[in-house]
Order: C-alpha cells, then sequence, then structure tokens
C-alpha cells in the first residue's frame, strides 16, 4: 500500500475522542508498504472484531487484493453492520470489488476515476465525496481531507477543527501541480504513460470481477 493513504487518516483518527484504531491485514505478517517503511497490523481479517468505520486505504497492492476473496468477504461481512464504509485513494476500486460501491457516488485517485464505473460507481472528481454512509478519498494526501471529514461527522466541528489545529494541517504547497487540472498538460500526460500498463492491468481485473459476479451486493 502506498503508506500516507493510511498513515494520513490514522493521525487523524488516532486524536478522535474515545476511538481505538484497529489496523487489520490477512495475517499478523508485517507489511511492508511502498518505499520499505514496516507497518505491524494489530489483527488479523479472521480475529477482526466488528467495526463502526470500515476503511480501505490504496496503494499498488490493491490489484492483488482485488483478486482476493477472503478480504472482499470480510469487506461484505462487515458493511452489514459498520456505519461508514470509506476509502482513501485506490482503496475504491477494492470497495467496488467486493460490491459496496455500485450505485454510490465515489471518488479515487484522479488516475483510477475512469475505472470506477466499472463496480456500478458514480465517478467524482472532488477531494472528498460523501454518498450516504459511503466516504471516499482521492489521492494520498487527500487522506488527511478524508480523516477530517471523518472527526466533524462523529464528533461534530469543533472536534475536527481542534485536530486540525493541533496536527497544523494548513497546505501551503510550493507547487502547483497537485492536480491535473492545475498541472502542464505535458505532465499530466506523461504521467499517465508511466502508469498506462498498471490501469489496463486494473481494468482487466475489474472486469473479470464483474464477469464472474462478485460485484452484485449492495447495502
Amino acid at each position: 500500500m502506498t503508506q500516507l493513504d493510511m498513515t494520513a487518516p490514522y493521525e487523524v483518527f488516532r486524536r478522535m475522542p474515545d476511538t481505538k484504531v484497529i489496523l487489520l491485514a490477512g495475517k499478523y505478517d508485517t507489511i511492508e508498504a511502498e518505499g520499505g517503511l514496516r507497518i505491524a497490523p494489530d489483527s488479523s481479517l479472521a480475529e477482526a472484531p466488528a467495526l463502526d468505520i470500515i476503511f480501505v486505504p490504496g496503494g499498488t497492492g490493491v490489484s492483488g487484493v482485488i483478486q482476493d476473496v477472503e478480504c472482499l468477504e470480510f469487506l461484505r461481512r462487515q458493511a452489514q453492520t459498520a456505519h461508514y464504509i470509506t476509502s482513501v485513494c485506490t482503496g475504491a476500486l477494492v470497495l467496488g470489488a467486493a460490491g459496496l460501491l455500485r450505485g454510490y457516488r465515489a471518488t479515487t485517485h484522479w488516475l483510477s476515476l475512469d475505472l470506477l464505473p466499472l463496480v456500478g460507481a458514480i465517478p467524482c472528481s472532488d477531494r472528498v465525496v460523501i454518498d450516504r454512509n459511503r466516504i471516499t478519498a482521492g489521492g494520498v494526501t487527500a487522506g488527511i481531507d478524508f480523516g477530517l471529514t471523518i472527526a466533524a461527522e462523529l464528533f461534530g466541528r469543533a472536534v475536527a477543527e481542534r485536530i486540525q489545529l493541533m496536527m497544523e494541517y494548513s497546505p501551503q504547497p510550493p507547487l502547483d501541480s497537485g492536480s491535473p487540472t492545475t498541472a502542464r498538460e505535458e505532465l499530466v500526460a506523461d504521467i499517465r504513460r508511466d502508469c498506462q500498463a498498471l490501469q489496463e492491468a486494473r481494468q482487466c481485473l475489474l472486469r473479470d470481477v464483474m464477469a464472474t459476479g462478485a460485484v452484485n451486493h449492495r447495502k
């Protein structure tokens, strides 16, 4: 996974009152994120308790998770009782593969927005999208905005503002290329070319999931 997809919301979640954050993985094995940072899960999927909020981060590893029957079944099962079903970045593709975004407005990393209709979702380019109890966010750094949105939804604006101030989250990026709408056209085209093979592979995977009838669940 992309570690910031997980660690950015985690920094918000851990500051929310009366909240326990549990990191889950298929097994208790340490997870190596992109770039080498190692993260230890608190529980396996098999031993996880019922969750109030399901959160799925993204990254290159989602291609494997889309095909992981155990993980998809876990998400479907937990979604039956969870209050919120959420994701950051390409974690939305995992929710979609589990059938949890069919008929919902959703967002993901800008490179993958065109994949959302394959799982029945309605793509939106907003940084954070709320549709009923589905909350999805764009790529990587959008995880902080997402986390603060969750905090405000659960505990109110004052609590979210306090967390934002304690995190000193007042972004002033030195460049203006953080979105395909503001970046140079040639830069956007270059990144699309670099990622074309990965995007085409994910497209094929999601089509396979659709063809096998895996995407047929909706809360």
